[in-house]
């Protein structure tokens, strides 16, 4: 009850909140943000990064976001407020609490995320200084302080979703979406945008090819 009128403090004082979509890198967030565009929210992208091979359907993304840890005035965030804006789990912490955050946190298998991110430096020409072993406990570490800040933080309101859910049941995840931002959302266009075919690196084929 304390929390329930707590929040509703908040909304006045903070208006509505901004509809933010994290997680880690490669784990389905440029996903979930196409979805809420074909549910009817409004976004805040750029598109200065295009559709590639790695995202053919578009990474849905605001450059500013990428210097929130540098940036002294954060206030276009309020502008946001009512919109989707996608913010990688790293910089949840550099979210100023005078707004207030409905999450929606998307986790995936940590090894199909690592071969993603491989095959996507290969494609770019780049190779990783940092080997698996490291860059997962990076990972872990960074999602363990990412679930802490939306579990403590006062202005934090989150949903956790799982990758592969997306994929098996995509109009079960856009329900869950819609009923936790309490809007009327176009629940059948959201599922109609997910593509299974995108999903490139399965836990599954890659504990084959470790075996093989």
């Amino acid at each position: 009850m304390l929390k329930t009128v707590s929040r509703f403090v908040r909304r006045l004082l903070n208006g509505q909140p901004l509809i933010v979509v994290s997680g880690l890198p490669r784990s389905g967030t440029s996903m979930a943000m196409k979805m809420l565009d074909a549910g009817g929210v409004s976004l805040v992208e750029d598109s200065v990064r295009t559709a590639d091979e790695d995202n053919p359907k578009g990474y849905y993304e605001d450059e500013r976001v990428k210097d929130l840890a540098q940036m002294d005035d954060k206030s276009w965030l309020r502008e946001a407020r009512g919109k989707g804006i996608k913010i990688i789990s790293h910089l949840l912490r550099e979210l100023p609490p005078d707004n207030n955050y409905k999450v929606l946190f998307i986790r995936r298998n940590l090894d199909e995320v690592l071969a993603s991110q491989a095959k996507m430096l290969a494609r770019r020409g780049e190779k990783s200084t940092t080997d698996d072993g490291t860059m997962r406990e990076l990972f872990e570490g960074d999602l363990w302080r990412a679930l802490y800040q939306l579990k403590r933080g006062p202005h934090f309101e989150w949903l956790e979703l799982d990758h592969r859910s997306f994929l098996d049941n995509p109009k079960n995840q856009a329900e869950k979406i819609r009923d936790f931002l309490a809007m009327d959302l176009d629940v059948e266009a959201m599922a109609a945008v997910v593509d299974r075919s995108l999903h490139r690196n399965r836990a599954e084929d890659l504990a084959g090819e470790a075996g093989s």
